[in-house]
């Protein structure tokens, strides 16, 4: 699995991030740093789910003045601040669902849905890719959402975990629970 260096960070990086947060707690316009780091990564995060540029520009705005709102309560928890965003950026994306019952739209590579099959034992073909497509949409909200953050997004299980609110552990548990009940899905199913 490919893993993305923005989200998995050596020691020395976290602590320089940790410095620029910690002088952005005291001087708002110094997390401008931040800012530009982690809006781009931010605004696909939730591109991928409205696919609807004008929301998510906006979703993204209301991240970013909630992160800034709330920077002094952050608390260092072993993880790249982009955790932190990108649980705001989860309730957001939320709200934002409840708000205009707006529908959920998840982005899929080919890449990506290849690793899925895979682990389902399955032999990669177009059939089998098109036979996936029709039974994400079957699983629930957090099942999806945890195939998602980890096959499509390659984040490791300690960061779905910080995102989601639960612990690493949990967050393998039910990841493997949701792939199981993918495979489930995908037996019972015709292509």
């Amino acid at each position: 699995m490919a893993v993305n260096l923005l989200y998995h960070q050596s020691t020395f990086r976290l602590e320089d991030e940790l410095r620029q947060i910690e002088i952005a707690k005291t001087d708002p316009r110094q997390f401008a740093p931040l800012y530009k780091k982690y809006h781009e990564a931010i605004f696909r995060y939730i591109y991928k789910r409205v696919d609807e540029e004008e929301s998510a520009y906006d979703i993204t705005s209301c991240v970013f003045v909630k992160a800034i709102s709330n920077l002094p309560k952050y608390e260092f928890r072993g993880v790249p601040f982009s955790s932190w965003l990108f649980r705001i950026a989860k309730s957001e994306l939320y709200q934002s669902f409840r708000d205009n019952k707006a529908k959920r739209t998840v982005s899929i590579d080919s890449v990506s849905i290849a690793q899925i099959i895979d682990d389902l034992n399955e032999d990669y073909s177009e059939e089998q890719r098109l036979k996936l497509m029709q039974i994400l949409p079957q699983l629930k909200e957090q099942q999806l959402q945890l195939i998602e953050m980890r096959f499509f997004e390659k984040r490791s299980f300690r960061e779905i975990g910080e995102i989601i609110g639960m612990t690493e552990n949990n967050a393998k548990v039910k990841t493997f629970r949701a792939l199981v009940k993918l495979k489930e899905l995908f037996n019972r199913t015709k292509a």
